[in-house]
């Protein structure tokens, strides 16, 4: 150990990261333990310093294991002894090569040991002894409890939701450490959605990460009833209903931060499916600036948030990013000597010193009466949560109207769609063009890995074909299109940013509402009067690197 724990500190203090004086120190003191490990116990450089250091000077690539989906079946091709002997994680099986982090990349042993065990040629990627011996117990403990409750399901079924109900309440049973396991690494993996679906023989689990679904794991038909009723434990839930959707919240620390699931089940042909949301207060905690606005498009709609009175709309379809941008909203105007009050449905982010209602229509607390009794309050600020009716959106017209500045949502394809949907409504042209202040339409588009996005020459012709001008061609010598990588998941995606027009009422928008009319006559005064399309601010971040051509038009088009 000594022999090899020396070479491995004199590569490293060939490269700078530790003195001949620390490695002395550290071999004496070395006592079974890492090298690695030690060096980060003195404080001389951090594991993942030793780790990206040690595979640049050895040629190889250094992954953050926990920024990657691993593939649970890739588990199998390894005995779980030998995983722990070496300290590695297999995350990857493509063709015949098995891709595995490893803390120690000159351990030629480990690598021999796998390839004959597995009949695979092996590609080895460093990360650090810490993450990979976290994913080990992670993934091992998940693929445990899927087997263990998979096992209890696969005995005689005799009197099964009486069995099922007994290994729900308890919390060292195997179905409850399976479910916490599957919203704890929904967290982790930064989905907002966790969607558990029921089919004929087997039980998927999905994750949407950047607004598109992953499959993460199939479990058998058995575990069904198991995971089902244990969502809706935790989400208070009634669990003899069945026949029918029913709604719920759940409250977790995860890592050490609260985090909340609006949990939705209801009946398909194959039993009960369940969708939760990931509400992590943090997240919604961003400053307008990040969002992804256009310099000019943040000025026109900062400037309509600090007015006193009047309306805002931010409209577009569900899981666009509306609640985020009214949050960030509140966020930025949230002071003590103004008073606000939202009503939602449901609440999704508690935000301090605002008052929060939610609606319950079956206590008869639907959105119009809420904001009748709220407006009483004499509230500066009222934030809607969706305009959904007549009658709602007649009390949010005039609230704007009568000195309050009212923000909502509502769901049309573009901003001036805002303006005919209302008056399909039934609500009076000459009031909305009056209350109206600024139209926000949005999408959310994923923003290309910074570590893997690939330049290319695109064809002028195609470029003109999907809406960029002369001018802008002119200006590009290259774009960037994914390539996939581990620090991305090979999708070639890493986040998201919001594409947006912001449409500012004007005394010839006023007119053409008036007149009733159409969305298209709106939207072309609109761009005279300068405002950006979807699309424009979408060509933008493709010309700026931020995102692709396919992913613009996929949330646009």
């Amino acid at each position: 150990m000594n022999k090899k724990a020396r070479a491995l500190g004199k590569e490293l203090v060939r490269l700078g990261i530790i003195s001949n004086e620390q490695l002395n120190e550290i071999l004496r003191e070395i006592d079974g333990k890492s090298l690695v490990r030690v060096i980060a116990e003195k404080g001389f450089a951090s594991e993942r310093m030793v780790a990206e250091s040690l595979a640049k000077a050895l040629g190889y690539e250094y992954i953050e294991l926990s920024n990657i989906q691993i593939d649970p079946t890739v588990l199998a091709l390894v005995p779980e002894d030998v995983i722990r002997k070496y300290n590695i994680m297999p995350f990857e099986l493509k063709g015949n090569k098995l891709k595995v982090a490893i803390s120690d990349p000159s351990n030629v042993l480990a690598i021999d040991d796998l390839k004959v065990i597995t009949g695979y040629e092996i590609e080895p990627y460093v990360s650090t002894e810490s993450e990979i011996s976290n994913s080990i117990e992670m993934m091992t403990r998940l693929d445990a409890d899927v087997k263990e409750f998979t096992e209890i399901g696969l005995e005689e079924e005799t009197n099964e939701e009486m069995k099922v109900m007994e290994e729900v309440e308890s919390e060292d049973a195997p179905i409850v450490k399976l479910v916490n396991a599957i919203l704890t690494e929904g967290v982790r993996s930064r989905a907002s959605d966790i969607i558990i679906e029921p089919h004929e023989n087997e039980v998927r689990v999905r994750y949407r990460i950047d607004g598109v679904y992953h499959e993460i794991m199939k479990t058998a038909k058995s575990t069904q009833l198991g995971i089902i009723t244990r969502i809706k434990i935790l989400a208070n839930m009634n669990i003899a209903e069945k026949r029918v959707p029913q709604d719920g919240r759940i409250n977790m620390l995860i890592d050490g931060r609260q985090v909340d699931f609006r949990v939705a089940t209801f009946p398909t042909i194959h039993g009960e499916a369940a969708v939760l949301r990931i509400l992590e207060k943090g997240s919604i905690m961003i400053e307008l600036d990040s969002l992804g606005f256009l310099p000019e498009q943040l000025e026109v709609f900062k400037d309509a948030i600090k007015r006193p009175w009047g309306a805002i709309i931010v409209t577009g379809p569900t899981g666009s990013g509306k609640t985020t941008t009214l949050y960030s909203s509140l966020n930025m105007i949230n002071d003590v000597g103004r008073n606000i009050i939202t009503v939602e449905d449901p609440v999704e982010y508690r935000l301090e010193g605002i008052n929060q209602v939610q609606v319950n229509p079956q206590a008869g607390l639907t959105f119009a009466t809420a904001l009748r009794s709220i407006l009483r309050n004499d509230p500066d600020i009222v934030m809607i949560g969706e305009i959904r009716d007549a009658e709602t959106a007649t009390i949010a017209i005039e609230s704007a109207l009568t000195g309050h500045l009212v923000l909502s949502t509502l769901h049309t394809n573009n901003a001036a769609g805002v303006f005919t949907r209302l008056i399909e409504m039934g609500i009076e042209p000459f009031l909305i063009s009056s209350a109206i202040d600024c139209v926000v339409a949005q999408r959310l588009a994923r923003k290309l890995c910074d570590y893997c996005k690939e330049p290319y020459k695109p064809d002028s012709d195609f470029l003109k074909s999907v809406g960029f001008s002369d001018e802008d061609i002119s200006k590009i010598d290259a774009l960037y299109k994914p390539r996939g990588c581990d620090y991305c998941s090979k999708t070639g995606y890493k986040g998201r940013t919001g594409l947006y027009e912001v449409l500012k009422n004007s005394d010839q928008i006023r007119e053409l509402v008036l007149g009733k009319a159409t969305t298209d006559e709106i939207t072309e005064k609109a761009k005279e009067e300068g405002m950006r399309t979807m699309l424009e601010c979408g060509l933008h971040k493709v010309m700026k690197g931020i995102t692709s051509i396919e992913e613009v038009l996929r949330v646009v088009s």
